[in-house]
C-alpha cells in the first residue's frame, strides 16, 4: 500500500465512524483512554507562549483536557478530517471553551505556524495514521519553542508472548466483533488493530524521535504497556 492509498483509507474510514467515534473509543478501551489523556496533560508545562498545539486532534479530547487542566493557556487543534472537527467544535462549545480553543483543518506534515509558536505540541492516537512519521515529528519540533515539549500518546503492541497473545486476540477477534454492533464501518477497527500491531516498539519509536534532534526522551508505560506516552524536548540551542 502506498502512502497515498493509506491516507485515502484513513480518510474514508474515519469519515464514516465519526458519530460513534468517542463512544467506541471509551467502550473499547474500558475508558482507559480518558485516564491516558489525563496523565498526558498533567505532564505538560507552559512557560513561554502559553499555547498548546494538538495535532490530529480528532474530536478534540486532548485539546479540551489541556485547556481544562491549564486554565491560562490557549489551544489550537488541527486535523485533516472536517467530520471530526465538526464534532470537536460542538464539544468545545459545550465545554464553554470556544474563546480558548481554535480548531483548524490542516496537514500534520506541513503545520501552518511559524517556528516557536507553542510551548507544547502533542498528538494522541494519531501518529500511527501518518505514514511519514519522521516529518510529522520534525514539524511538531519546529513549531515549539527551544526547550519546549513534543508529546506522543500512542497504543503499543507490548513485548512478551503472553501479553501479545491476549492483545492479539482482543485486537483481531473481540474488537472487530464488538465494533460491528455499533459502527457503520467496522473496517475501521480492523485497520485499528493492524495499525497498532505494526507500530514501532517503544525503543524504536524513541530512536525515531531522537532522529529529529529531540533530546531527553522519556517513555511512560501506561496500563501494562497497552499505551505509551513519549516526551521529547527541543534543544535550547
Amino acid at each position: 500500500m502506498t502512502d497515498a492509498e493509506r491516507i485515502g483509507m484513513v480518510k474514508e474510514i474515519f469519515s464514516t465512524v465519526t458519530d460513534r467515534y468517542d463512544f467506541l473509543n471509551h467502550f473499547l478501551s474500558l475508558r482507559r483512554d480518558v485516564g491516558w489523556r489525563r496523565f498526558t496533560v498533567k505532564k505538560m508545562s507552559f512557560d513561554s507562549t502559553h499555547r498548546f498545539l494538538d495535532v490530529a486532534t480528532g474530536t478534540a479530547d486532548l485539546a479540551i483536557g489541556a485547556a481544562l487542566r491549564h486554565p491560562r493557556i490557549d489551544v489550537v487543534g488541527l486535523d485533516f478530517m472536517k467530520e471530526m472537527l465538526d464534532v470537536g467544535q460542538r464539544k468545545v462549545s459545550g465545554a464553554g471553551l470556544s474563546k480558548r480553543i481554535q480548531l483548524l483543518r490542516g496537514d500534520a506534515l506541513s503545520l501552518p505556524f511559524p517556528d516557536g509558536s507553542f510551548d507544547v505540541a502533542g498528538i494522541a492516537f494519531g501518529i500511527r495514521n501518518i505514514p511519514d512519521r519522521l516529518r510529522a515529528l520534525s514539524e511538531m519540533a519546529r513549531v515549539v519553542v527551544p526547550g519546549g515539549k513534543i508529546m506522543v500518546l500512542e497504543m503499543a503492541f507490548t513485548p512478551g508472548w503472553f501479553s501479545n497473545l491476549i492483545y492479539h486476540t482482543y485486537l483481531n477477534r473481540l474488537l472487530p466483533r464488538i465494533a460491528k454492533r455499533f459502527s457503520l464501518n467496522p473496517r475501521a477497527y480492523y485497520y485499528l488493530a493492524d495499525s497498532i500491531m505494526n507500530f514501532p516498539p517503544p525503543d524504536k519509536f524513541s530512536a525515531l524521535m531522537r532522529g529529529t534532534g529531540m533530546a531527553d526522551i522519556e517513555t511512560h508505560k501506561l496500563t501494562c504497556g497497552a499505551t505509551y506516552l513519549y516526551i521529547g524536548r527541543k534543544p535550547r540551542g
